[in-house]
């Protein structure tokens, strides 16, 4: 680990936490706020959190991290499993010494969120998930094969932009693969107990439109299939649908997003 490995509740921290085989590029802006951990989408970098981020302002602990492969510095690993993304949860806290966390996740991140808050109760004080974790099963032959064409597609110019950390240093297939396997999470009978066993505050906030790799209205349809969830959980609640696309989401919608965050810290600030 880089710099000072204890934690602080004062002073920020940017350095690199050792995980498995790898290593992931944290910031920590520390201080003596409720720890608020961002998880990203798939193929993207916690720089997308910064209009939220701000939009929170300083009175939180902002917790940021790139996952492995993605970003600038974030190692590349052996394992790029779905499961692999929710223990760097655990290494990132851990190394933070932050033992209970709010956690924001976004499309893949929020997946990642729903599972962790699910099996750790006890240290999530709630999840945001923004326009993520919808159990619908939208994964069949046809779409897998969608999948990996467009990876391959992709394959020519991804090695371009991996310097600047807008693409991940994953092969193309690599990158199908993990596409695939939100396939699978995502599943009704996969995902649905998993929510349904979330004892946590959720608040989803869900984007409008389309985003990469869909179409027609299958975006809207996968989204309404959060109706069942919240009829099911009453910890699970809609903030708020808006507008913007799954793309955009982070970047027009920061108010709403730190709306939801904080009705989920004020929520646990009345129960302690």
């Amino acid at each position: 680990m880089t710099k000072d490995s204890t934690s602080s509740t004062s002073s920020r921290w940017t350095g690199m936490v050792p995980v498995d085989d790898t290593a992931l590029a944290v910031t920590d802006t520390g201080g003596p706020g409720i720890p608020v951990i961002y998880l990203n989408g798939q193929f993207a970098t916690q720089g997308y959190w910064r209009r939220v981020i701000t939009e929170l302002g300083a009175g939180w602990r902002h917790i940021t991290y790139d996952e492995r492969a993605r970003g600038k510095k974030s190692k590349r690993s052996a394992d790029y499993s779905f499961e692999a993304a929710v223990r760097d949860v655990d290494a990132v806290l851990a190394a933070r010494g932050v033992d209970r966390a709010l956690l924001v996740g976004w499309s893949y991140g929020a997946f990642v969120a729903a599972h962790w808050a699910s099996r750790y109760p006890d240290r999530a004080l709630g999840a945001v998930m923004v326009d993520g974790a919808f159990p619908y099963d939208w994964l069949d032959e046809a779409m897998e094969q969608r999948i990996r064409k467009m990876f391959r597609r992709m394959g020519w110019f991804l090695p371009l932009l991996r310097p600047t950390g807008l693409a991940p240093r994953m092969t193309a297939e690599q990158q199908a693969d993990s596409n695939i396997e939100i396939g699978v999470i995502s599943r009704e009978r996969e995902l649905g107990p998993v929510l349904d066993n979330i004892t946590v505050p959720v608040r989803y906030v869900v984007a409008s439109g389309t985003s990469l790799g869909s179409r027609g209205d299958e975006q809207e349809q996968i989204r309404a299939s959060l109706d069942a969830v919240t009829a099911r959980n009453a910890n699970i609640k809609i903030s708020a649908k808006v507008a913007s696309n799954h793309g955009a989401i982070l970047k027009k919608e920061s108010p709403a997003i730190a709306e939801a965050v904080r009705d989920i810290a004020a929520l646990d600030h009345r129960e302690h």
